[in-house]
């Protein structure tokens, strides 16, 4: 008999933000259907004796409380031990995160592991976007410079992306073509993406919610004055909304091939009813604002869908 154990392989619990952490807020349902919390954070993780082993700590969350986590027993775990994984760092999707999915694809087979490790690996947040571009803003995914300026002389201004990092960090909006500058970006990211700018990006993003093939919800995410960018983290402000017809078409269209490619729980965002090409797999967030604006607990559905 698998232990009711739900593990949890994320940044250290000191790092997490109460208030709107989706992790948090995952767990906190998980203990409400009796599970235990084993938490641990990337590198403590190894195999050892061909068993999939991690170094962490069993952890109880109380949102009651001013320090909303308290841990209980420091120990090892063999992770087969377990009922759910629950993979929650934050990227950048670097060779750190990539060794922790090729560790975990030994046990995905014995242990249901949210997102699967395999499909966490070929599912590029921003590269998988590429299949999608007719509903997108115009969009190059290169490193080559010529393109590059060829890109900007047709549309003015141009978003730079890197194509593996996260949170809003370091994006660009570029009104003239700088080679200095974008070299310097090259270099540090190596291939990158580049996005015709969206003025009505100062209205706000909507992020939509996708688990187990099903658009569950969204909310809107308004930057703050003087600011692109509609991450949290970066001071932009949530609103409940709702989607459009041609948003919500989209969306199931994407849910449909995230399932297919193995993806339970994804978020992704729109500007101005175009895709902004961002696929959430990682550790996708919003949850507990979403819940906080509209009264509604996707971390109910999410655990139903599992038939936790």
């Amino acid at each position: 008999m698998i232990n009711k154990i739900v593990v949890i392989q994320g940044n250290h619990p000191s790092k997490l933000n109460p208030v709107s952490d989706t992790s948090i807020f995952l767990a906190n349902e998980a203990q409400n259907k009796n599970y235990k919390i084993f938490y641990y954070e990337p590198k403590d993780l190894s195999i050892i004796n061909s068993k999939v082993i991690a170094k962490g700590f069993f952890i109880k969350f109380n949102y009651g409380q001013k320090k909303f986590f308290k841990i209980l027993k420091k120990c090892s775990l063999e992770l087969t031990k377990s009922k759910f994984i629950l993979i929650r760092q934050d990227p950048p999707f670097n060779l750190e995160y990539i060794s922790t999915t090729y560790i975990l694809d030994n046990i995905k087979n014995k242990v249901k592991i949210l997102n699967n490790p395999t499909s966490i690996r070929n599912v590029s947040e921003k590269l998988y976007s590429a299949k999608y571009q007719k509903y997108m803003p115009s969009t190059i995914f290169t490193k080559n410079i010529n393109e590059i300026k060829k890109f900007f002389k047709k549309n003015k201004k141009v978003i730079l992306k890197p194509i593996h990092s996260h949170s809003g960090n370091d994006i660009h909006l570029l009104k003239k073509f700088n080679s200095k500058l974008i070299n310097s970006f090259i270099k540090k990211h190596d291939h990158i993406m580049l996005q015709r700018f969206l003025p009505k990006i100062s209205k706000g993003d909507k992020r939509v919610f996708i688990i187990n093939g099903k658009v569950c919800g969204a909310i809107s995410r308004i930057p703050k004055k003087g600011s692109i960018l509609s991450n949290m983290s970066k001071g932009a402000k949530p609103v409940n909304i709702k989607l459009s017809a041609n948003e919500n078409k989209i969306s199931r269209l994407i849910a449909k091939d995230l399932k297919k490619d193995n993806i339970f729980f994804a978020g992704i965002d729109f500007i101005d009813q175009k895709l902004n090409g961002d696929i959430n797999v990682t550790s996708p967030t919003g949850l507990k604002t979403f819940f906080d604006l509209s009264g509604l607990n996707l971390a109910k559905v999410f655990w139903k869908e599992l038939k936790a």
